[in-house]
């Protein structure tokens, strides 16, 4: 598990209209990136093309090159459910089936892959994934019952249990913490920190304090004004990020200037 992302020359386009131009980045193996900059200038449409997620909208196109590991993600013999089962994602609202069990919801990936698997082995599974999602302990005694009558951040975390059930090489969030308390936020950000161990993680953020805690690089992404597409300004080590960036944009942003 965990692999290294590598981005050369990416345009997203809906439609006629370029969303976001020419990213070109790595994403090291085994290290949290965090995504910042303002509303709208494509944070959340560029960690889509990642996974290949973007597709589901009509009309959205890419041009450029996904790597995983040197693996192409939109060769033509690619199968885009096979990399969403590679590059995992977390969304921003806690989003478990809400009349599934806890246990089916943590399942619920592996079953949609049609993989059969004995009663112990999926038992094994459902442990190994809360316990990887820090639920274990909470959720234990509870298995058969609503993923829905959890709290909003054990929700969050049951929604990363259920997509490390697969075992995936990468972890996306976008904005995983936005809809949680600053409690639930903190489980969650010491979550990312163990999880680093085993996974690669991208995470959208529009949290400076979060995005200076949790992550090892950050990408400030900007853009020129409405209608322009959005474009990575600069990606560094997250400490110079936040009190030496190379760009006056990215200063002004992490400063409170704007966004």
């Amino acid at each position: 598990m965990s692999k290294r992302i590598d981005v050369s020359d990416l345009n997203v386009y809906y439609g006629d209209f370029l969303a976001v131009e020419g990213v070109t980045m790595a994403v090291e193996a085994r290290s949290v990136t965090a995504f910042i900059g303002p509303s709208g200038c494509g944070k959340s449409t560029f960690i889509r093309t990642l996974n290949r997620l973007h597709e589901v909208v009509p009309g959205t196109r890419v041009e450029g090159k996904v790597l995983l590991d040197g693996q192409d993600l939109y060769g033509p013999a690619v199968d885009p459910v096979v990399v969403r089962r590679q590059i995992g994602m977390v969304f921003q609202r806690p989003n478990p089936f809400p009349t599934m069990s806890l246990r089916d919801n943590v399942l619920a990936g592996i079953k949609l892959n049609n993989s059969r698997m004995r009663k112990s082995e999926a038992d094994d599974v459902v442990e190994r994934s809360l316990r990887g999602a820090n639920l274990w302990n909470e959720a234990k005694d509870r298995l058969d019952t609503p993923g829905s009558g959890l709290s909003g951040g054990q929700q969050q975390r049951l929604c990363i249990a259920r997509a490390i059930a697969v075992e995936p090489d990468v972890l996306l969030m976008d904005e995983p913490c936005s809809a949680l308390d600053p409690i639930s936020t903190l489980a969650i950000e010491d979550l990312i920190a163990e999880l680093k161990e085993n996974y690669t993680i991208v995470i959208v953020t529009h949290n400076m304090q979060q995005a200076a805690r949790v992550s090892d690089r950050t990408a400030f992404f900007n853009i020129a004004g409405t209608g322009q597409p959005g474009k990575l300004i600069e990606m560094d080590d997250t400490t110079k990020i936040f009190t030496n960036p190379g760009e006056k944009a990215t200063e002004d942003y992490v400063s409170g200037r704007f966004g």
